[in-house]
């Protein structure tokens, strides 16, 4: 089973990032979350919520 794959499916405008990180849109795109996700544990750890113009001032692979 392919965990982000199935995330995907159901949040198609979502993105997959390495490291198990996925980036969601929220309200038209005016907003982002960036979750790090056990699979395993089924775990979601929120690693960064804010404006497009603060998500353009992070690194979501790091963060």
């Amino acid at each position: 089973m392919e965990y982000p794959n199935d995330v995907k499916k159901t949040y198609a405008n979502a993105s997959i990032l390495k490291e198990s990180r996925i980036v969601f849109n929220i309200k038209g795109n005016a907003y982002r979350l960036v979750a790090k996700f056990n699979f395993e544990k089924q775990w979601i750890f929120i690693r960064f919520i804010g404006s497009h113009t603060e998500y353009d001032k992070i690194d979501a692979h790091m963060i």
